[in-house]
């Protein structure tokens, strides 16, 4: 996941990363809410969560807009005054500080996009 130079302009070069099977990435661990970071690259930073049955991420705002995406199970998310239910396939996008909470209705996995065009690729 390096990003190539171009040799003209010392400049990193566009690069192209990937990523298979995601929610093999991340393990539910009984009675715990676990995550990691899988990815660091231009403008985004990908992190993994894996939630136990009623695991909680208890209200709190991001310092940039986020994109959710469930991979597995069923996740609760409430924000802007709702509620809804996420499921593997679903998404949902926060602008910048908004407040949500996140809670597990079975054992689940998450993918946290945090868009932020000052993330840089880790090499």
């Amino acid at each position: 996941m390096s990003p190539s130079t171009d040799s003209q302009a010392g400049a990193p070069a566009p690069v192209m990363t990937d990523l298979a099977d995601l929610a093999s990435m991340v393990q539910i661990n009984d009675r715990a809410t676990v995550s990691t970071t899988v990815m660091r690259a231009e403008g985004v930073r990908l992190v993994l969560f894996s939630f136990d049955t009623d695991e909680l991420l208890s209200e709190h705002t991001a310092a940039m807009p986020v994109i959710l995406q469930a991979l597995e199970g069923a996740l609760e998310i409430t924000a802007d005054g709702r509620t809804v239910v996420l499921r593997p396939g679903d998404v949902i996008h926060f602008g910048t500080r908004l407040p949500h909470a996140v809670r597990a209705l079975e054992p689940s996995k998450l993918a946290l996009y945090m868009l932020d065009r000052r993330e840089k690729p880790v090499g």
